[in-house]
This record gives C-alpha cells, sequence and structure tokens, in this order.
C-alpha cells in the first residue's frame, strides 16, 4: 500500500531526481518545483507535475515557503519532502507545512529546533548522557569569557559557529595571541553564512576522524540505527569521499558508538531520517572512549547511497512511509551490513585551483555502468548531457556510489570508475577523486580529515599533455571518421588521386599553440605530426595506447587520463570573420553550412548579439555581431558557403 498519491518536492538537481525515483516506484506521483535557471532541469522532466515558483536566486525560489506551500495545495500534493539544504532543517518551514494540512516528510519542528544549534544541541546530549567533546558551549559571547575558556580547555581549540555548519564560521587556534583574530574572522564568517555571529570553543582534536551513524525513528516511539559512515575525506571541512562502514572499526566501537546515537536520537523524540555525527579521534584506533557528538542532521544525507548499499534499505521510501504514519519496517536485529560501499562526489570545480567552481555546459556525460569487475556503479544525478552548470546553486554533478564484497575491492571499483567517467565542457574534479581513491594512506583505511590537505599538491595535480594525447586530439579535430558509419563519404576519407591528403590545424592548451598535420592513409591508419615531430600513427577512430578517443565539442577537443580531463581549444578562423570586408561585412573563412539564421534583414541587433550558426569540419561555430546595426541581407538557413562568401551585411551602424 502506498503511503500518499502525491507529493511535492521542495529541492531541485540529484536529491530530487532521488525522491522522484523512489516514489514512482512506489506509484506515488510527484510535483516537482523550479526557478527560472531550472526550468528544462532533469528533476522538471522527471515529475509528473511542475510548478514555476520565482527567479533564478535560491532566496527568491526555493527558499520562500509560502510559494512551495501555495505549489503543493495547488497541485493537490498531500506532503511535501524537503530533499537536503534549502528548507530541510528550517522549523518554521515545517510548520507552516503542517499549518496549510499538509504532512512535511520529516522530523517534527521541535525536533529540528532542539538539534539546530550547536551549543544547545550539546548542552541537551550531555544532559542524555551522550559523550561531547570538551569545551565551552555557553550563552557568554565576551572575548575575555571566550579566551578563558579556551585556556582552560587546552590548546589546540577549534572555534566554531553555533548555528550552522560546512566549515563557516570555523578556526583553529593553535596559540593564546591568536585566539583574538581567529574569533572576530569566525564571527564575521558566521554572521555573513547564517546572520548569527555567536560562537563555542572545543578541544581541538589532533587526527580527528569523521565517522556518523544512520538513525531512523517513527511516531511509535521507534528508533534504530543503520550502522555508521566514515566521511573523514574532507577538504575544507567539506566531504568529499564517504564510505561504510567505517575502516578500522571494532565490535565494541560500534555498539558504543550506536547506542549512543539511538541515545541521541530518542532524547528528542525523533522521527524520520537522521544522521548523529560524531568526532573521533584516530591517533590510536578506534577505542570506545574515543568519540563524542559533534552534531545532528535532521534530514537526509548527501551520503545516504552508501548506507543503502550496505544495508538493502530504500531510505526515501522509509521516510515516506514514517510520515505517513506507519512504523519502521524493521526491528533492529533485522538490519544487517552486507559489504562495502564508496561514494565519491563529483563537482564542477578546479581542484588544482583551490577549488574554485566551475560553470558550463556539459557537451559530453558518460559515466560507467559497472566497475572493471564488473560490480554496478550507481549515479546519482540530476543533470543530463547537454545541461548547463548553473552559479546560482551547488556545483555538484552526481554522486557516484560503488559497492565490494570488502573495501579493498569497493575502493578499486571507485577508482576504476572515476577513471573511466568521461565529462566535458565544465572542470569537474573526477581526476583528484580517482588520485585520492588510489592514494595509498586512504586506500590502508589511514584516513583523518587531514589528509587531503596534507597531500593536496600531489592529489591536485594535472597530467602534463603527452604526445599521443596531442595526436588524437587533433585527429579528433580534423574531422577525419573510420569507414562503415552511416555516412558513405566516410568510406573515402583519406582518398586522394595521387598523393595522401594532410590536414593542417592548430591547437591550443593554455597559452602555448602547437601544430599538427593529420595525414591520412588508405589502410585505415592516420599518421599524426605534431611540431613538425616524428609522426605518431592511430587507427582512424583515435584509440591506441590504451587511451579513448578524443572527445570534440564546440571549440575544444578533450581526451582523458586516469579521470583528468585534457582540454585543448581550438584554433577557429571563424572568429577571424569580424575582420573581413570591412565594418559592414561578416565573411566566411573557409566552406561551411548554415545550420540556423537567429536573425533576418530588417532586424536591429547589438554587439555580441548571435546572428548565425555555421558547420565547417564538423563543427558548429556561432557568429555574432561585431558592433550594434541595421541588417541589410542574412544569409539562409541551409545555404552552402565558400570561402569569402559575404555572412552578414549590415545598411548602416547604429548611432
Amino acid at each position: 500500500m502506498r503511503p500518499f498519491d502525491k507529493i511535492l518536492i521542495a529541492n531541485r538537481g540529484e536529491i530530487a531526481c532521488r525522491i522522484i525515483r523512489t516514489a514512482r516506484r512506489m506509484g506515488i506521483a510527484t510535483v516537482a518545483v523550479h526557478s527560472d535557471a531550472d526550468r528544462h532541469a532533469l528533476h522538471v522532466r522527471m515529475a509528473d507535475e511542475a510548478v514555476h515558483i520565482g527567479p533564478s536566486p535560491a532566496a527568491e525560489s526555493y527558499l520562500v515557503a509560502g510559494r512551495i506551500i501555495d505549489a503543493a495545495k495547488q497541485t493537490g500534493a498531500q506532503a511535501i519532502h524537503p530533499g537536503y539544504g534549502f528548507l530541510s532543517e528550517n522549523p518554521t518551514f515545517v510548520e507552516a507545512v503542517e499549518a496549510a494540512g499538509l504532512v512535511f516528510i520529516g522530523p517534527s519542528a521541535p525536533a529540528i529546533r532542539a538539534m539546530g544549534l550547536k551549543d544547545a544541541a550539546k548542552r541537551a546530549m550531555e544532559k542524555a548522557g551522550v559523550p561531547v567533546v570538551p569545551g565551552y558551549h555557553g550563552e557568554a559571547q565576551e572575548l575575555v569569557v571566550l579566551a578563558t575558556k579556551a585556556s582552560e580547555i587546552g590548546y589546540p581549540v577549534l572555534i566554531k559557529a553555533s548555528a550552522g555548519g560546512g566549515g563557516k564560521g570555523m578556526r583553529k587556534v593553535d596559540d593564546p595571541a591568536q585566539f583574538k583574530d581567529a574569533l572576530s574572522a569566525a564571527r564575521r564568517e558566521a554572521k555573513a553564512a547564517f546572520g548569527d555571529e555567536r560562537v563555542l570553543v572545543e578541544k581541538y582534536i589532533t587526527k580527528p576522524r569523521h565517522i556518523e551513524v544512520q538513525v531512523f525513528g517513527d511516531s511509535h516511539g521507534n528508533v534504530v540505527h543503520l550502522y555508521e559512515r566514515d566521511c573523514s575525506a574532507q577538504r575544507r571541512h567539506q566531504k568529499v569521499i564517504e564510505e561504510a562502514p567505517a575502516p578500522g572499526m571494532t565490535k565494541e566501537m560500534r555498539a558504543a558508538m550506536t547506542k549512543a546515537a539511538v541515545k541521541a536520537a530518542k532524547a528528542i523524540g525523533y522521527r524520520g531520517a537522521g544522521t548523529i555525527e560524531f568526532i573521533v579521534d584516530g591517533s590510536n584506533g578506534l577505542r570506545p572512549d574515543g568519540f563524542w557528538f559533534m552534531e545532528m542532521n535532521t534530514r537526509l544525507q548527501v551520503e545516504h547511497p552508501v548506507t543503502e548499499a550496505v544495508t538493502g534499505i530504500d531510505l526515501v521510501e522509509w521516510q515516506l512511509r514514517v510520515a505517513a504514519g506507519e512504523p519502521l519496517p524493521l526491528r533492529q536485529e533485522e538490519i544487517t551490513l552486507d559489504g562495502h560501499a564508496f561514494e565519491a562526489r563529483i563537482y564542477a570545480e578546479d581542484p588544482a585551483k583551490g577549488f574554485l567552481p566551475a560553470i558550463g555546459t556539459l557537451h559530453h556525460l558518460a559515466f560507467p555502468q559497472a566497475t572493471a569487475n564488473g560490480a554496478p556503479v550507481r549515479i546519482d544525478t540530476g543533470i543530463a548531457q547537454g545541461d548547463a552548470i548553473s552559479p546560482f546553486y551547488d556545483p555538484m554533478v552526481a554522486k557516484l556510489i560503488v559497492k565490494g564484497a570488502d573495501r579493498a575491492e569497493a575502493l578499486e571499483g571507485l577508482a576504476d570508475a572515476l577513471e573511466a567517467t568521461r565529462i566535458a565542457g565544465s572542470t569537474v574534479n573526477t581526476g583528484f577523486l580517482a588520485a585520492l581513491a588510489r592514494h595509498a594512506d586512504f586506500a590502508a583505511g589511514d584516513v583523518d580529515t587531514g589528509l587531503i590537505e596534507r597531500d593536496q599538491a600531489a592529489l591536485t595535480a594535472v597530467p602534463e599533455a603527452d604526445h599521443r594525447m596531442i595526436a588524437q586530439s587533433a585527429l579528433a579535430a580534423s574531422g577525419l571518421k573510420a569507414p562503415g558509419g552511416a555516412d558513405p563519404w566516410d568510406a573515402l576519407a583519406g582518398y586522394t588521386h595521387f598523393n595522401p591528403i594532410a590536414r593542417r590545424l592548430e591547437l591550443m592548451r593554455g597559452e602555448a599553440t602547437i601544430a599538427a598535420s593529420v595525414t591520412a592513409r588508405p589502410n585505415g591508419k592516420v599518421e599524426v605530426a605534431v611540431d613538425n615531430g616524428a609522426a605518431i600513427t592511430l587507427p582512424v577512430d583515435g584509440t591506441g595506447g590504451g587511451q579513448s578517443p578524443a572527445l570534440l565539442w564546440p571549440g575544444h577537443v578533450t581526451v582523458f587520463d586516469k579521470g583528468h580531463a585534457i582540454d585543448f581549444r581550438l584554433h577557429d578562423p571563424f572568429a577571424e570573420a569580424l575582420d573581413h570586408g570591412g565594418a559592414d561585412l561578416l565573411t566566411a573563412p573557409m566552406p561551411g553550412l548554415v545550420k540556423i539564421a537567429h536573425a533576418r534583414a530588417g532586424d536591429t541587433v547589438t554587439k555580441g548579439q548571435p546572428l548565425l550558426v555555421l558547420e565547417a569540419m564538423k563543427m558548429e561555430h556561432t557568429i555574432a555581431a561585431p558592433h550594434d546595426g541595421v541588417i541589410a541581407d542574412i544569409a539562409t538557413e541551409g545555404a552552402q558557403v565558400s570561402d569569402g562568401t559575404v555572412l552578414v551585411r549590415f545598411e548602416e551602424q547604429a548611432t
């Protein structure tokens, strides 16, 4: 029996798509909400219905509770699933949902409030008998009080924002002389991120591990745990790779930690999915007296798929059933561990530049279906090939999840799958993730939250483009294709009456320009000479040397090496069209096909406005207006133009 007929998902991206998949399997209709930027997003395309809720900025759409509740009522949804982030841990939103006669798929407002502020939560946990890191969690915020407490705790200490997480408003202080400046910086950051500058002070654990326990409660007083996850692989306090179970976990440690987690959830009458996060001293192995409560996330976690992989339980289904008033589907003794699982978070970001977020259109997006040893690969994503990474939201591309019989098998599968992932169009972190998966300490399970920072230079290093990579890229850019395809002209690749045809082109890597010559041979092989050097022979399909063919996308060509995307820009002769024929004419620098005409004769256009899309050498090129003006004549769609053909003639320049 399905718990609801229709639910609204107050979120976007991969978590919205994830919830839709479970709802669809259970026969529950789904309503998506979307901003302007997400009008054509994957979660909108997947849902049964979609409602527009505002402009692109989250503060004007996904964080506007009233619009989301109105959308649920208008579409007849019975319940709202918040996903994670946005309004998922906002108790005022929960109360508004329930006041509207709808069901909030998550914990109660009082439970969220009890765990919403770190200092209050830690006081509550101390009262409940849950171990808490030595520190000061009181209300006093004067410098003299906090500095005195830091000295009593003993340096090094950690200043943390009371109202939030994610590494914001957090400073490590090694010396009393640094405390004042560190406190000011933490307060400024906390105020900007959470609107609350209050902080707490805790003992800094020298080799900290981040281990969390998945808990689940129902409205009948039952609470169970679904074992632990290790989230110690972090950069700037943000999780990167998560796994379940935790490496090195002992029977005694697990019993103590899961007991504490269940006790914490029961202390606040918790209902739904939640995570109790512990900081663990990993300096001398895992010990029952070496872990302390850090915080509780009163929602589904980003890393929940690894728990699903090792328990066989669909946590979203449990959320839906518990929200409808059903008891937990399983008792504690019925929940077992099987195997080992990893999740890697694939982001549009540049690890070599301090993990700066990136944007761009994903012109190519391909994930492996299975690891090298045949284990299935799970991909949770909210993006499809051709979609753009928006600057308005978190730049996550996908979560890649792999399970193995044991940790070694799962980790090898993770590394293989990351290295086999092919993404072009935006800078992504797959190479960094693959390097981390193969890092000696990580492979040995010797991981703590400082591992990435200690070896960041090696983990984020980008391989140099070698001779074969350049040759494969030049071949892809040349447009030569193997015979036997749908186009019969491909069978004549490399044919001339007397001499083999050579195509000369230029690739750009950074500031360097690389000249290449591609010569087709009648035997299905191609010779590529780079910068007049020795030629490399490749099959016309570009494979060889253990590498995949290069990928061609507008203005670029990309080859892959161990998860890294090695990108070359293509010399675009159409960019020179703006200099041909004077200010009032745009001409074609080589033969091509007019694919799209964005303007017509008589149109007034502005500088930079796209006018035409031409196809030449198997690539599309956009021709834009070089200045403001009125179009007198423009080439028509479908026209085949030759070198020097006038594409656009301007009537007059705008004044």
